[in-house]
């Protein structure tokens, strides 16, 4: 349960978008993804959560199929567990257990490991970390930044090909962010990394740009977020808000 991480499945999206409450939030869009680091780029309300909500199959499109390699990671779940692993930008939202040990033994349970066998495991990877301290530790007693951590330790147990990151470093402070991007940047895995910052998807092999639910741009980092960023000066440059107050940002 500590081998390596597979060679990472391509990804196909060819759906044909979609509805939340009955308003549409991604259209139609036919994407396959190869690249070891991938960015999606584009302001709030975009629909880049709900891409990799759909990657992982914790969303269902309209029509059309997301497939890992060869699993329909919507309609096989198990299977999914060992191609893709999602960490959330807010980790109290990700943290199902009152324990460090329960919660990262769970994936092992899911995949079919016995108790003893996940109860060692996770001894020796928090021994291996550094962290043995934390067996029986409550996880609401972490900070957020060992959240992050506890949930991404969660999720390379199970060895996933894919990693989708949700804004990881958007409650962390400045080195536990740092601390974290070092972690990333050394892993085997995949990594679809999904922010509003286009200097935290200056480093991947192909970036994605999503303007409400569409892809706006898709390309290298040197072609792509150029021109997203002159679009978000653009709108923030026809942005009164605030404007009547006067006075700089702080």
């Amino acid at each position: 349960m500590n081998d390596p991480a597979p060679p990472p499945d391509g990804i196909t999206i060819a759906t044909g978008g979609v509805v939340l409450g009955g308003r549409s939030v991604l259209a139609p869009m036919s994407l396959t993804l190869t690249e070891r680091r991938i960015g999606i780029v584009g302001r709030n309300g975009s629909g880049k959560t709900t891409l990799l909500r759909l990657i992982a199959g914790l969303v269902a499109p309209v029509s059309g199929q997301v497939t890992i390699g060869d699993i329909d990671p919507a309609t096989d779940r198990k299977a999914a567990l060992r191609r893709i692993g999602i960490l959330f930008q807010n980790a109290d939202h990700q943290i199902l257990f009152p324990t460090v040990d329960e919660e990262l033994a769970f994936g092992l349970r899911q995949l079919g490991h016995g108790r003893a066998e996940a109860e060692a495991a996770v001894a020796a990877v928090l021994a291996a970390e550094g962290r043995s301290h934390w067996a029986g530790r409550s996880t609401q007693a972490l900070s957020m930044g060992q959240k992050q951590y506890l949930c991404l330790q969660a999720i390379l147990m199970m060895t996933p090909g894919t990693i989708l990151l949700d804004e990881p470093f958007a409650a962390l402070d400045l080195p536990t962010r740092l601390r974290l991007e070092r972690r990333l940047a050394a892993l085997p895995q995949r990594l679809i990394l999904i922010s509003h910052d286009p200097a935290t998807a200056a480093g991947c092999d192909r970036v994605i740009w999503l303007d409400d639910g569409r892809v706006a741009a898709d390309g290298r980092p040197d072609a792509v977020l150029p021109a997203f960023a002159a679009e978000m000066a653009l709108q923030a440059a026809g942005d009164d808000t605030g404007a009547a107050a006067g006075g700089g940002p702080c």
